[in-house]
C-alpha cells in the first residue's frame, strides 16, 4: 500500500451524512463492478491460453511472462504510478495496460503475446495497490461522515473488501460463459473418438505429443476473434465505468491522507520484504504460499488442457470453470464462518486432505467426454479448496506480522507469483502425472511448514496471555 498523494480539490459542498455515505457505497459498488467486468475478460482469456494458443507453449509462456513482470511491478511501480495519477486514474490506466494482451489474440505470436504480457504484469501492481488504497481511504471517509453512528473504519474496511470480492468473483462466471457460448455455437455433433482417451489425456497428457485422436482442436479463428472482441468491450466498459462513475479520492481528503500502508518507495519495500525472509515464520510459510501459485496455475492451464480440452473439447472449458469460480467464491465466504466455530487450523487441514484426494483422483481417472459430471465435481471441489487457501493463508500472513503487513503481503504476492512462473514454465514440457507429483511434494512441504507456524504462533499467544 502507499500514501495517497492525489491533488486536493476544492472542498465539496456540505451534504447530509446519509447522502455522503450513500455516495461512498456507490463508489465501492461501481469500482467492484468495474473490476468484475475487466477480469471477466482477463480471467476468461487466461483460462483458454493453454488450449487455444498451445503451439510451442505460447499461451503458458505468456502467462509466465505476466507473473514474472508482476513481481517487478508489485515492488517498484505502485508508489510512482499512484502518486502521479491518483488511485482512480491509476486503476483506469492499469485497465488500459491489460488491453494489448486481449488484442494480441487477433494475431497470437511470440512477437505480439510476450510484449503484451509484459504490459499486463506492469499494470497489475499499481492496479491492485490502488484498489486496496481506495477502499481503505473511503472506509475512513465513511466513518468521518458521521462518527457518532456506525462501525469503526477498520470494520468498514473489512466490509468494503467483502463487498468487493463478492462482486469480483463473478468474473469467472461471466468470462467463461462468454467463451463457452461462442465456441459451442455451430460446433455440431460431438466427435466420434476411437481408442482409449486415457492413453493420451488426463494424467498421461503431454502437450508436445498431443495430436489427433483426441477432442483437442483449436476453435476457428472467427470464433476466437468474436470472444476477443467481447473481452475487449468488457475492458473498455470497465475503464469508462471507473473514469465516469467513480469519484476521485480528492473528494474525501484535503492535502494528504494516508492509505492502508506506509508509503514506502519501491526500494524501501524491497528492503523490508527481503528482511522479513530472515524470520523463521516467514521462511516456514513460503512453501504453502508457493503451492497457491502452483495449484491455481494447474487448474487454469493443465487441468483445462489435459482433461477438459483433450477429452471433451475446448468449447467446454468455460462451463467447467464456471463451476470452479462459483464454488471458489462460496467457499471463501463459508470457510470464514466455519473458522469462527472451529478455528483456522482444522479448516486448512481439511482443505489439504481434500486437495490431496483430488490429486489422487486426477491420477486415477481416465477422462472421457461422457464423464460430464466428473469434470464439474472435480473443478468445483478444487474451487472450494482454493477458496479456503486464498482466504485463510492470506489472512494468516497479515496476522503473523502485525504492523508489518505491507512486507508480509509483498512477500505473499512475490512467492505466489514464483509458483505461477515455475508451473507455467514447465507446463508445455512435462507429462501431467509428473506435474501432479510435484503438487503433492509442494503441498506436503507447505502443510508441514504451515502447521509448524500455527503451533508456534499459538504457543507464543498462550505464553503472552500467561504473563
Amino acid at each position: 500500500m502507499v500514501a495517497v498523494n492525489e491533488k486536493p480539490a476544492a472542498a465539496p459542498p456540505a451534504v447530509p451524512a446519509s447522502c455522503e455515505r450513500r455516495r461512498i457505497s456507490r463508489n465501492v459498488v461501481l469500482l467492484s463492478l468495474a473490476f468484475m467486468l475487466h477480469f471477466t475478460a482477463f480471467q476468461g482469456a487466461g483460462n483458454l491460453q493453454s488450449s487455444v494458443n498451445a503451439d510451442a507453449g505460447l499461451g503458458t509462456a505468456s502467462l509466465a511472462t505476466i507473473y514474472a513482470s508482476l513481481i517487478v511491478s508489485n515492488i517498484f511501480l505502485p508508489v510512482v504510478v499512484i502518486k502521479w495519477l491518483g488511485c482512480k486514474w491509476a486503476v483506469a490506466a492499469s485497465f488500459v495496460a491489460y488491453m494489448p494482451y486481449i488484442a494480441a489474440q487477433f494475431h497470437a505470436t511470440f512477437y505480439t503475446m510476450i510484449p503484451a504480457a509484459l504490459f499486463v504484469g506492469f499494470g497489475g501492481g499499481p492496479l491492485w495497490c490502488a484498489k486496496c488504497t481506495y477502499l481503505s481511504v473511503v472506509a475512513e471517509a465513511y466513518e468521518e461522515a458521521d462518527p457518532s453512528s456506525g462501525p469503526a473504519a477498520d470494520v468498514l474496511t473489512v466490509r468494503f473488501f467483502g463487498i468487493f470480492f463478492m462482486i469480483f468473483q463473478f468474473c469467472q462466471v461471466w468470462g467463461n460463459l462468454i467463451s463457452s457460448t461462442v465456441f459451442s455455437l455451430g460446433s455440431g455433433a460431438p466427435k466420434n473418438l476411437t481408442g482409449d482417451l486415457g492413453d493420451v489425456c488426463g494424467a498421461n497428457y503431454l502437450p508436445s505429443a498431443a495430436s489427433g485422436g483426441t477432442a483437442a482442436s483449436r476453435p476457428p479463428d472467427e470464433k476466437i476473434y468474436i470472444v476477443a472482441a467481447a473481452y475487449l468491450a468488457c475492458m473498455v466498459s470497465a475503464c469508462l465505468l471507473v473514469g465516469i462513475g467513480v469519484d476521485s479520492l480528492s473528494r474525501y481528503k484535503e492535502g494528504q491522507r494516508q492509505g492502508s500502508g506506509t508509503g514506502l518507495s519501491g526500494f524501501g519495500l524491497l528492503a523490508i520484504t527481503l528482511k522479513l525472509l530472515k524470520e523463521r515464520d516467514q521462511l516456514l510459510m513460503l512453501p504453502i504460499i508457493i503451492f497457491l501459485g502452483f495449484e491455481q496455475a494447474f487448474i487454469g492451464a493443465d487441468f483445462t488442457a489435459s482433461y477438459v480440452t483433450c477429452a471433451w473439447g475446448v468449447e467446454n472449458i468455460g462451463w467447467v470453470m464456471i463451476c470452479y469460480g462459483a464454488c471458489n467464491s462460496a467457499s471463501a465466504l463459508g470457510a470464514s464462518w466455519l473458522v469462527k466455530a472451529t478455528g483456522r487450523l482444522p479448516v486448512v487441514c481439511a482443505a489439504a486432505a481434500l486437495h490431496a484426494g483430488l490429486l489422487a483422483a486426477l491420477l486415477a481417472w481416465r477422462p472421457h467426454a461422457d464423464d460430464r459430471a466428473v469434470y464439474f465435481v472435480l473443478s468445483g471441489v478444487w474451487g472450494a479448496c482454493d477458496g479456503v487457501w486464498l482466504a485463510q493463508i492470506n489472512a494468516f500472513c497479515g496476522i503473523l506480522f502485525p504492523s508489518r503487513e505491507e512486507a508480509a503481503y509483498s512477500n505473499f504476492r512475490l512467492w505466489e507469483s514464483v509458483g505461477y512462473i515455475i508451473s507455467y514454465a514447465y507446463s508445455a514440457y512435462l507429462v501431467t502425472w509428473v506435474k501432479i507429483a510435484i503438487l503433492y511434494v509442494v503441498l506436503g512441504l507447505g502443510m508441514a511448514g504451515y502447521v509448524t507456524v500455527e503451533v508456534l504462533f499459538k504457543r507464543r499467544k498462550t505464553d503472552k496471555e500467561l504473563l
